[in-house]
């Protein structure tokens, strides 16, 4: 049974890793490159000038020695650290058509894992519920990658809860670099939402001063809105807590549906106001496009 499991998880994983790649090969790759760029640039060689060359880059001992102007050639200094933060609790698992958020975020995490390879960067791994499950310290190579991503899909966490302080506290202390990070989640938070915010928002802040901290929200359409299928009983995936309501009422959906909405806007504030990146993403809708135009949207800000 454990070598049929085995082959079960190696089989969705290759499955992945090709779905995947083949997307950075063909889209992300470019964009990828093109936002995050390297620390700086290091020397490589010298060589003689040539008309049009920036005189600032001319190496004066190389051009006493032969007589000859030379000038310094540099190249950027590439190698990065990409952390994915991963939200693995409860409410992930849910999901009202083909494929939950959870499954989302694993493709989201594998695309980004491999756009990473594809440009010698390394990649490290924080999966979280109300407290960190797993830690997988950056690393290169394609071993690493699907190891990584054989995490994410199957890895099953200790707890239902969703607690973004914890992991973002254990990020600044494992970090001492300056690393990418992207923090992804469908920010189900426990308790008052709006109180969850605004000690949330200073944590997010400082950490996005010491990282680069991107936030990918992931979604479900029947999260912001119900259909009318008459009495349903709702059950919170993280609590347990259930209550029946009558979808049929329209005053139930309509207010179901004001109250999505205006958390997915104190939401947006607070991650902007604390200084991040955003891409709000939906398991009905595909994300590739999205994942494009928010490249280029970072890339024309960074100009």
């Amino acid at each position: 049974m454990e070598t049929q499991l085995t082959r079960e998880i190696l089989k969705k994983v290759r499955q992945v890793e090709v779905r995947t790649k083949r997307l950075v090969n063909d889209s992300l790759a470019g964009n990828y490159h093109s936002v995050f760029k390297g620390r700086g640039m290091d020397f490589d060689e010298v060589r003689e000038y040539v008309a049009g060359d920036d005189i600032r880059a001319i190496d004066w001992n190389v051009t006493a020695r032969t007589g000859v102007p030379h000038i310094k050639k540099f190249t950027e200094e590439r190698e990065l650290t990409i952390m994915l933060l991963i939200d693995i609790s409860g409410s992930g698992d849910f999901g009202s058509g083909p494929g939950c958020k959870r499954e989302l975020m694993a493709e989201l995490g594998s695309i980004l894992a491999f756009s990473a390879r594809r440009n010698n960067d390394r990649v490290g791994l924080i999966l979280f519920s109300n407290f960190v499950e797993l830690y997988i310290p950056p690393k290169k190579g394609r071993s690493h990658i699907l190891r990584v991503i054989r995490e994410i899909l199957f890895f099953q966490p200790r707890e239902r809860h969703t607690d973004l302080l914890n992991p973002l506290d254990f990020l600044n202390g494992v970090a001492k670099r300056s690393c990418i990070t992207f923090l992804l989640s469908d920010f189900c938070l426990p308790g008052d939402f709006d109180d969850t915010l605004t000690r949330l928002q200073p944590k997010l802040k400082v950490t996005n001063r010491r990282h680069d901290l991107i936030a990918i929200i992931v979604s479900d359409p029947r999260e912001r809105e119900l259909p009318d299928v008459g009495r349903l009983t709702l059950e919170d995936a993280e609590s347990g807590a259930q209550v029946e309501i009558n979808t049929s009422d329209p005053a139930v959906r309509s207010g179901y549906a004001e109250i999505a909405a205006r958390r997915r806007a104190a939401l947006h504030r607070t991650l902007r106001a604390a200084g991040l990146d955003l891409l709000d993403l939906s398991t009905d809708q595909p994300y590739l496009p999205a994942l494009l135009n928010f490249f280029k949207a970072r890339q024309r800000r960074q100009r």
